[in-house]
């Protein structure tokens, strides 16, 4: 038996390269909402309605294709080196496949929003960025596909890499697709006839970004073998399988997208201002929740490996210290938006009106991602096992059934606003962390089965 300080190392030198590349994917985003908010209120409500309306489907697929954690890692710990790059095809042919209906979901959900009640400009700006970035998500599945393998190997650092390469590109580019040759001007460089695409701009460059990593990361893969497996076809017991274990965890993470798109369009029907306050804080919030997502995709590997080779002794002390070190590094995040809430809002928008109403949701979210870093590690554990449903049921009941009706309450009957919606948030998200921690404890008392893959 490993001494606990080993554990709690290994964790922590697989999770640290996760974090950090969670934090720059991250940082994508937030460049994006950061540039196009320089542009005021309507462009910036603009890209956070579009991706809530975006991640909404995209998360489910996204979701899906986590369940190639466990297998890979399952096949990893029982020592099946060939299985694992069987796997690695199989990831490649799902992204292709659940990236069609995800596809249409999202154009469909573009036609809807077309004939909404919003406003006709806000709606105008939101659907030009959402078709900018589509074309974005075949390659993001075909990296969290890569990702799965790589990572189920402790091999991180080529998805690192291809996070700052990223990075790199995004920035410059952000800047002027947005901005056009307004935006070279503002640097004193010549202008040379760039348009400003503003908002869709920013949905152009994630598509750019997006090709540029799935790139590095497959270029990873040379020299792992995977290119000699016996069959590099569809297996439709193993798709069957990806799905019976997939399919709750995107139902999980779009249940959970759910609420939280559906908390900004509500926030968008009280005016463009509480929109952008809104974006401010999901954005905040979103950047420190890398961390604990990473930390649980750290913990589905080593519980994951821990299951395959039988010893769920290890897998129940890989998850509880993923637990522990999400719930410090959340904490500590807590106080930082407490102490200086003004101070981060200003890494988004410099106008003194979104920076007032965001205020107050960043000092909910001081307590709100606590709560959101114990589900999303516990998640992470319970996915190592091979249990999603328990995820999927406790979100299901949490959002629904707690966090819409509290917000819809404390919104509008009691007329809180946006900061109403946002303590919505913070009950639900409670009760899920505390069931799924609850859930994770009882499993681990017992042996784990692996995964079954039926022929």
């Amino acid at each position: 038996m490993a001494p606990p300080a080993d554990d709690l190392r290994r964790l922590i030198r697989l999770a640290w390269p996760i974090v950090l590349s969670q934090l720059g994917s991250h940082l994508l985003g937030f460049v994006d909402t950061a540039v196009v908010g320089r542009l005021g209120e309507l462009p910036l409500a603009a890209v956070g309605l579009g991706n809530a309306i975006y991640f909404l489907f995209a998360i489910l697929a996204t979701g899906t294709m986590f369940a190639f954690d466990p297998l890979v890692a399952q096949a990893i710990g029982a020592g099946e080196r060939e299985g694992a790059r069987r796997m690695f095809w199989q990831g490649l042919w799902l992204a292709g496949i659940l990236t069609v209906p995800a596809t249409l979901a999202i154009l469909g959900a573009d036609v809807v929003l077309l004939h909404s009640p919003l406003r006709p400009e806000l709606v105008e700006e939101t659907s030009r960025y959402l078709l900018a970035r589509l074309p974005a998500l075949l390659p993001q599945l075909l990296v969290v596909a890569t990702r799965s393998y790589l990572q189920s190997q402790d091999i991180t650092r080529p998805y690192l890499v291809s996070v700052v390469v990223a990075n790199a590109v995004n920035l410059p580019l952000d800047w002027l697709f947005v901005f056009g040759d307004e935006g070279l001007i503002r640097l004193g460089l010549p202008a040379v006839g760039m348009p400003s695409f503003g908002a869709a701009g920013a949905g152009i460059v994630t598509t750019m970004s997006s090709l540029v990593q799935i790139a590095i990361v497959l270029r990873a893969t040379q020299g792992l073998g995977v290119a000699n497996v016996d069959s590099k076809r569809p297996d439709r017991a193993v798709l069957r399988a990806a799905l019976r274990i997939g399919m709750p965890m995107g139902l999980t993470l779009a249940a959970e997208m759910g609420i939280f798109s559906t908390v900004s369009v509500l926030a968008g029907s009280m005016g463009t201002r509480a929109m952008a306050a809104h974006m401010v804080a999901i954005t905040l919030a979103g950047t420190t929740f890398q961390v604990p997502l990473a930390i649980g995709m750290a913990a589905a590997v080593r519980v994951g490996q821990a299951v395959g080779a039988g010893d769920y002794l290890a897998a129940r002390r890989a998850g509880l210290r993923a637990l522990g070190l999400g719930t410090t590094i959340m904490t500590a995040c807590s106080v930082l938006f407490f102490a200086a809430p003004s101070t981060v809002a200003r890494l988004l928008s410099d106008h003194p009106m979104v920076l007032e109403s965001s205020r107050p949701l960043i000092f909910v979210a001081a307590v709100f991602q606590v709560f959101d870093g114990v589900q999303a590690v516990a998640v992470g554990a319970l996915r190592g096992t091979g249990d999603t449903r328990a995820a999927l049921w406790a979100n299901l009941g949490g959002h629904t059934l707690i966090a819409l009706p509290v917000a819809l309450y404390l919104g509008f009957e009691l007329d809180w606003g946006a900061e109403g919606l946002w303590w919505g948030l913070c009950a639900g998200l409670g009760v899920v962390g505390a069931l799924l921690t609850a859930r994770f404890l009882r499993i681990t008392k017992a042996p784990i089965a692996r995964i079954s893959i039926a022929p």
